[in-house]
């Protein structure tokens, strides 16, 4: 059994990377670039008629082989519905490959230029794509995915970071007692009753490319939860930049899904689940030699007092009346 919280990819090498390949029947005919990937390893290649792909090895421990296929399932009927998302390569009918105990998956190389979240026109048409995924994603529920709730966004990062020795003692108190606070709020706005559906889960600005169009890609997140955890991540600003954002967004989105409103009350909550799950996610990878090299400020105090400033902000947000729709909606 893989203890995914001490796994590093040490052994990873380039011979290995090179073999698990040739297993696939791809001859590598170039260099391998290393992609920025902290949770998995991910490189780009070409194989020897020029073309060029991605290999994502995925950590091993973190998702089983059934979570896994499912992400890959939920890509394919994506795709075949003709909805512009990068989904991962059969050999012999397999997305899913393994190589002296790592899992991973090939899909060709796409490109494409920066999604503009403060362009209108674009929001609009990644809002008509979002409406189509959530249609698909709510006829299709997820068997295997996690659900997005408090216990593992909240609650286990709580656990983890009151375990180890991460906050300076003079700070632990008051962040702990922020923290709880917070917990508390969240816990009682996530208890409104709307549609739980197969999400992209991860749907940042980082994660959609732009070329004649919007493209998707990561579904590494994929999982199951409310359709506005798709949404609040492509609003940017102030408050009433925010609503302009939502209203683009959403007319492109209810031209394919309707959009349950009561869901705009759990944007401050999402936006608090996710802040605390990365603090824990940094804390459960410390052990991997990448997380020190490329996060190391996270065990400053300076980092913790920025954060007790952010749980704070958090609050006040929790507090505040949620985003509403523009009249007329």
């Amino acid at each position: 059994m893989v203890d995914f919280m001490r796994f590093n990819y040490s052994d990873l090498n380039p011979d290995l990377i090179l073999d698990a390949l040739d297993l696939s029947g791809l001859r590598v005919d170039s260099g391998l670039i290393e992609l920025n990937s902290y949770e998995n390893r991910v490189y780009q290649f070409q194989d020897e008629d020029r073309r060029r792909y991605v290999v994502k090895f995925y950590r091993p421990g973190r998702w089983s082989r059934a979570q896994i296929l499912e992400e890959h399932g939920f890509a394919a009927a994506l795709s075949e519905a003709e909805i512009p998302v990068a989904a991962p390569i059969a050999f012999a009918g397999e997305t899913l490959l393994e190589h002296q105990g790592y899992p991973f998956a090939i899909w060709h190389s796409v490109g494409g230029r920066q999604f503009e979240v403060d362009n209108l026109d674009q929001l609009e048409w990644v809002g008509r794509y979002l409406g189509r995924i959530h249609r698909i994603g709510a006829a299709r529920p997820f068997q295997h995915r996690v659900r997005l709730d408090v216990e593992s966004m909240l609650h286990e990062p709580r656990a983890l970071l009151a375990a180890g020795e991460w906050l300076p003692s003079g700070l632990a108190r008051e962040f702990f007692g922020l923290l709880d606070e917070l917990t508390k709020h969240v816990t009682d706005a996530l208890r409104l009753d709307v549609a739980q559906i197969a999400l992209h889960g991860d749907c940042h600005p980082g994660n959609i490319l732009w070329r004649d169009g919007p493209l998707f890609v990561d579904l590494d997140d994929s999982r199951t939860g409310p359709a506005i955890q798709d949404l609040w991540m492509l609003l940017s600003g102030e408050r009433s930049e925010q609503l302009i954002q939502l209203d683009t967004l959403l007319a492109g989105y209810e031209e394919f899904m309707t959009f349950d409103h009561r869901e705009l009350a759990l944007i401050e909550p999402l936006r608090a689940m996710r802040m605390v799950h990365y603090m824990g996610w940094l804390a459960r990878r410390w052990e991997d030699p990448a997380f020190p090299r490329h996060f190391p400020w996270f065990n400053t105090e300076h980092y913790w007092r920025s954060q007790i400033a952010s749980l704070h902000d958090q609050l006040a947000a929790l507090h505040a009346p949620p985003l509403a729709l523009m009249p007329g909606w």
